[in-house]
C-alpha cells in the first residue's frame, strides 16, 4: 500500500444497487478479505505468472491487480478499451486495485495505468489458468453466498412451522 493510497478492504459499494458492478466488487473483497480463496487464487497466479521468473524490476502489475482486471473483464464483458476507461475513471474499481488516492485525473499524484500495460498484463492469463481460477470462485460462491440463501430457507420454513 502506497502513502495517500485509500485501503483495498474499505472499498465502497451500493449494497441495493441491481447493476452488476457494486455485486463483483463485492465478491472480489470477499476474496480478498478471506484468506483460504485469497491463497489459492495467488498460488495459481504465481505458478503461472512468477514462477522460475527473475524479479528484473518489470513495470506491470501486482498480481491483486491482474486478477481483478481479469475478472472485470470476464465477468462484465468488456473490452480492453472500456476496462483501461474504467481503470481511469471508476473510483471503486481503483480503490480495489489499490491505486486511489483524493488526486484528480490532470494531477501530477493520479496513478493510471496504460492501455499496454494493462493488456500485457491481462493477457498473461491463458484460458487454463482462468479456469483453475473459475473453479476457486465457484467454490467461494457455492460457500459464500448458497449457504446464506440455504440457512434463510431453513428458517423461513422453521417460522412457518412454528
Amino acid at each position: 500500500m502506497e502513502l495517500g493510497v485509500k485501503p483495498i478492504e474499505e472499498t465502497p459499494f451500493r449494497v441495493k444497487s441491481r447493476d452488476d458492478i457494486p455485486a463483483l466488487i463485492k465478491a472480489l473483497l470477499l476474496i480478498y478479505t478471506t484468506p483460504r480463496y485469497n491463497e489459492s487464487i495467488f498460488n495459481i497466479l504465481e505458478n503461472k505468472l512468477l514462477l522460475g521468473k527473475k524479479a528484473t524490476g518489470r513495470f506491470g502489475l501486482n498480481l491483486w491487480q491482474i486478477f481483478v482486471l481479469a475478472q472485470f473483464r470476464l465477468a462484465l464483458s468488456i473490452d480492453y478499451d472500456r476496462l483501461d476507461e474504467m481503470v481511469c475513471s471508476h473510483s471503486g474499481l481503483r480503490q480495489l486495485l489499490g491505486i486511489e488516492n483524493n488526486a484528480d485525473f490532470y494531477s501530477d499524484n493520479f496513478i493510471d495505468f496504460s492501455y499496454d500495460r494493462i493488456v500485457d498484463n491481462v493477457r498473461l492469463l491463458d484460458d487454463g489458468t482462468l479456469t483453475q481460477i473459475n473453479d476457486i470462485i465457484v467454490e467461494f460462491g457455492h460457500s459464500k453466498v448458497f449457504k446464506k440463501k440455504r440457512r434463510r430457507h431453513y428458517l423461513s420454513k422453521a417460522i412457518a412451522m412454528w
